[in-house]
């Protein structure tokens, strides 16, 4: 298995990279065939561990490798181009936060988009640098490296389809239509992988940008999205808690790959 896939091509190896993150979003949304709700406290230890993952993956994932082959020349601007993309679609498209379903925290413009449009939308704007950061991983050559990224980012990515779902069936939405939804999220992740992997093709100059860029985007939904709703409802000992377990789960994963 590992030799089949070796021999792939990066765009290839970035395709099933990318269906790789959306199938644990698919299993982090099957619990919503069986639940309307979870614990508060245990959905803020287990979103504050998914934001654990993201900032260390955006650390030693991406800008750590991205500072070794481009300088900081060259990641500073890339690091704050994607936190002033995902600011931008932040501000133009309109989205609901999953966590908080309802009218006072719709974001973008006012549009008239069911709700469970906006949630999807929201999810998918912050996929789309996840799925990015994967094909980039596959992109620059390191095999091993771009796999523990991709399990990262595939296993942050379960409770943020719970997250997405779960609104849905308190709003009444049927089981199969909440599934379709939380899943369909992380529908975008192999095509921003594919265009990940097409970027780095571009050049050796290109790689520590898209690096950059993935993690200024990533860190961007961490700070402005995951922690406050993590914090919103008081459970913030648990959601700390959670975030440093994810922090040193990911960092572990990074640095024991041979």
């Amino acid at each position: 298995m590992w030799d089949w896939f070796a021999s792939l091509s990066s765009l290839e190896q970035a395709a099933l990279g990318g269906l790789g993150t959306w199938f644990l979003t698919l299993l982090g949304t099957l619990p919503v065939l069986f639940v309307r709700q979870v614990n508060r406290r245990v959905m803020d230890a287990m979103m504050g561990g998914a934001g654990g993952i993201m900032v260390a993956a955006a650390c030693w994932s991406l800008l750590v490798p991205a500072l070794a082959v481009g300088g900081v020349l060259r990641v500073v601007p890339g690091l704050m181009l994607g936190a002033a993309v995902m600011y931008l679609m932040d501000r133009i498209v309109p989205h609901l936060h999953p966590e908080f379903p309802n009218e006072a925290r719709r974001e973008g413009p006012s549009v008239a988009w069911r709700r469970s449009a906006l949630l999807m939308a929201a999810i998918t704007i912050h996929n789309l640098p996840e799925g990015l950061a994967v094909g980039l991983g596959f992109g620059q050559g390191d095999l091993r490296s771009a796999l523990v990224l991709a399990l990262g980012i595939g296993l942050q990515n379960i409770p943020e389809g719970l997250a997405i779902a779960l609104p849905l069936r308190r709003d009444g939405v049927s089981r199969g239509r909440a599934l379709w939804y939380g899943q369909l999220s992380a529908a975008v992740e192999p095509v921003a992988a594919v265009a990940g992997a097409v970027f780095v093709t571009l050049g050796t100059v290109t790689l520590p940008i898209g690096l950059a860029f993935a993690a200024g985007a990533m860190l961007y939904v961490v700070v402005e999205e995951l922690l406050p709703e993590t914090t919103r409802s008081g459970h913030v000992d648990v959601a700390t808690i959670g975030f440093i377990a994810g922090f040193t789960l990911m960092m572990s994963l990074d640095q024991l790959a041979p």
